[in-house]
């Protein structure tokens, strides 16, 4: 486990227990992680507010995105007005198109699971 903690933004969020976003923050969280949650609808994870809209945000280190790419380019401008040192892109959330913007901009895009990279130590 690292033990530095990653400010972690999480685009998707939700209070269902059932979504990956939910597990994630839960996960995030349990790993010594500060975490900022973004979503469709204002609700709470384990105390930690979930936001609507595109709020201004500071020292996020990572954005991991559980939305999909045909609902990602809203959210282009924002991501990268955040200046991540990296975006996770869940199963299901891939894009290249998007991912080549954030190369371009020195942010590092990376295809993999949040869940799974918390679990092996990889986060």
């Amino acid at each position: 486990m690292n033990t530095e903690s990653k400010k972690t933004l999480i685009i998707g969020a939700s209070e269902n227990p059932d979504r990956y976003a939910n597990r994630a923050a839960r996960s995030l969280l349990r790993y010594g992680h500060s975490i900022e949650l973004v979503g469709l609808r204002k609700g709470q994870i384990e105390g930690h507010p979930i936001q609507t809209g595109k709020p201004e945000l500071e020292a996020i280190d990572t954005i991991t995105l559980y939305v999909g790419s045909r609902n990602q380019s809203d959210l282009y401008d924002y991501v990268k007005s955040l200046k991540p040192k990296r975006v996770i892109f869940n199963p299901g959330t891939e894009n290249p198109e998007f991912e080549r913007q954030l190369k371009a901009e020195g942010i590092q895009p990376v295809e993999g699971c949040t869940l799974v990279m918390l679990s092996v130590g990889t986060y």
